[in-house]
């Protein structure tokens, strides 16, 4: 959601905050800004709306070999230049960004205002800069970790000072907080991708740990003075990953991009000499996997859609009671946590702050939870207690695609290697084995047809609302091909299982109503066909996904290639991605930054 950058060294530190803000614009925001620190005097520069109305407006007086940078996504106030960040003390020393939420700004702001403070904002990061400013500790970090002290909630903090114009003082509760660290300069993101120009070494704080920036290096330190030691890690990737690599927006590449990201989930787990898959993460002996008696998938969004697949695999090849569950929702319904039960968390970003509650209560409770993520040193990564990098490479659009893709993938490697330790067959075994190994062709053969797909994203660009429906493993393929029209057109659709059409959606079909049919050719085609027979009856237009034509039947057929009955939903997938995106093209939407969402959701 919201992203902090920040710059401490011997060159301008504004030119660098702002392409740092550019490169986290894809987590969504409503405003931005910059403060730096020259001379002994603080320069703040905010605006409401994108980096380049920020940079538009931006005096040259601003600058300076320290700052700090933020873009928010509004929780306390409106989007305005007044509520956008960083924020400053009364004495115009301190200068704050924060990401989070606090849950006792209310109590403090009237505590200050008794006090005489007078505030500028509606935020709860105003209320931070006057803690810090008000403060009689003698040095910056002492101020940060007194101010940390008095409030309750997530947070991703950065902290300057123009009496310690030398440092900045960084803090992470929640909200996640990387290090870069430089030749001689030290830089801080709120993501990876903010750095990845500048540095090859990061360093990921833990929550409960602040750090002190110098342009010689840094030191970190939980907020009870104890000093931790940090290894850097090298970063995954490079800067041309975050490119959009010649394409208009980074959502098309991302969909071309899925070949290769299916590919770099698979590669090195296939054994085709054991028929099974190699999840070195997973630090489980088979007589551990073998005393599981139940799978619980947990996800937000689209990652909560991936482990509908998932347990839907996990089921038919492994034979063990699977399902999965919005994560959001988890620990609000004070769940019993089973030690017989394998809990799976799914999330891109590896940051999503629902999912990563979720897997705290799973832990709390004594449970035992592995992470199926995407960026590599994330929150959820480090907190499991193991698990499956997906490898998919970095994705910048909000919405997601090839790590979707990329996480059925995951979880057939999972239930392939379950299903070995249990009861699947050699023979099933090495079937499903080579239907993988054909997943990235195909895909890129789905690829080949998008002019038929543009074709028909034309019957949604003036539909008011849109039918999603599937059967079994058709069914998680309609939620996420509905969740990606609304998402990228802004398009009302809603997905249902297609045998629940006739027990009350049928009475919304309408000629202005389309319905999108997943009707792959397995034993339950004939439902299906016969799901499309009673849309058509009552006038609706029909698109329908498959293997083979629909002729009478369909308005349009988007087809597929066939693969094993189990790795069909991969495919299926691609097409509703592309009738998503030119859906959102024909009717001039932001494709790569949706209205009101946000790519990593680091609050509740």
């Amino acid at each position: 959601m919201c992203g902090i950058v920040g710059y401490v060294g011997r060159q301008d530190a504004v030119p660098l905050l702002i392409e740092g803000l550019q490169r986290l614009e894809y987590r969504g925001y409503d405003s931005a800004g910059v403060a730096a620190v020259k001379n002994g005097t603080l320069r703040v520069a905010k605006a409401e709306g994108k980096v380049r109305d920020l940079l538009d407006g931006l005096p040259k007086k601003v600058a300076g070999p320290i700052g700090i940078g933020h873009t928010r996504w509004a929780t306390h106030g409106p989007p305005s230049d007044l509520n956008a960040h960083p924020h400053v003390d009364a004495d115009e020393h301190v200068a704050v960004v924060h990401n989070g939420i606090l849950e006792n700004a209310d109590s403090l702001r009237a505590e200050l205002e008794r006090e005489g403070v007078e505030f500028l904002s509606d935020t709860d990061t105003e209320i931070l800069a006057h803690l810090v400013g008000r403060s009689t500790q003698p040095e910056l970090e002492d101020k940060v970790r007194e101010a940390l002290r008095r409030v309750q909630g997530a947070y991703g903090i950065a902290v300057i000072d123009t009496r310690t114009p030398d440092r900045i003082v960084v803090a992470r509760n929640g909200s996640p907080v990387v290090l870069g660290i430089g030749n001689r300069e030290m830089l801080v993101a709120s993501d990876v991708a903010a750095l990845v120009k500048h540095v090859q070494q990061v360093v990921f704080l833990d929550d409960g740990e602040m750090a002190v920036l110098t342009a010689d290096g840094f030191t970190t330190s939980t907020l009870d003075r104890k000093k931790t030691d940090k290894e850097p890690q090298e970063i995954e990737g490079d800067v041309e990953d975050y490119e959009k690599g010649g394409y208009e927006h980074y959502l098309r590449k991302e969909i071309a991009d899925q070949p290769q990201a299916v590919a770099g989930t698979l590669r090195g787990r296939l054994d085709e000499r054991f028929a099974t898959a190699h999840l070195g993460g997973i630090e489980l002996s088979a007589r551990d996997l073998r005393t599981i008696r139940r799978v619980k998938i947990l996800g937000c969004g689209s990652a909560y859609y991936s482990g509908i697949v998932g347990a839907e695999l996990i089921e038919s090849l492994a034979r063990l009671p699977a399902d999965a569950e919005p994560a959001s929702e988890f620990r609000y319904r004070n769940p019993v946590i089973d030690p017989d039960t394998l809990y799976l968390a799914v999330s891109q970003s590896g940051e999503t702050f629902d999912t990563l509650a979720a897997v705290h209560e799973v832990q709390r409770k004594g449970g035992r939870v592995l992470g199926v993520v995407n960026v590599v040193g994330s929150s959820i990564a480090r907190a499991c207690e193991g698990g499956i990098y997906l490898h998919a490479g970095p994705e910048v659009s909000v919405a997601s695609t090839k790590a979707f893709n990329a996480s059925v993938v995951a979880f057939a490697l999972l239930a392939l290697h379950l299903g070995r330790v249990r009861d699947l067959s050699p023979a099933d075994g090495k079937r499903l084995i080579t239907g993988l190994e054909r997943l990235p062709d195909q895909i890129a053969t789905v690829l080949e047809d998008e002019e038929v797909v543009r074709q028909a994203a034309q019957r949604f660009a003036d539909a008011p609302s849109a039918f999603y429906i599937g059967r079994v493993r058709g069914y998680p393929i309609a939620l996420e091909g509905a969740q990606k029209l609304k998402e990228l057109s802004y398009v009302h659709a809603e997905a249902y299982p297609a045998s629940e059409l006739k027990h009350g959606p049928l009475a919304l079909i309408s000629p202005e109503m389309p319905t999108v049919v997943i009707a792959p050719d397995d034993h339950l085609i004939d439902k299906n066909r016969s799901a499309m027979e009673q849309i058509k009856a009552r006038g609706g237009p029909v698109v329908a996904v498959g293997h083979s034509p629909f002729a009478g039947l369909a308005d349009e057929t988007l087809i597929v290639p066939k693969n094993e009955p189990e790795l069909d939903s991969v495919l299926l997938g691609v097409p509703l991605q592309l009738l998503a995106y030119h859906a959102s093209m024909l009717l001039g939407r932001d494709v790569d930054q949706p209205r009101n969402l946000a790519k990593s959701v680091t609050v509740e």
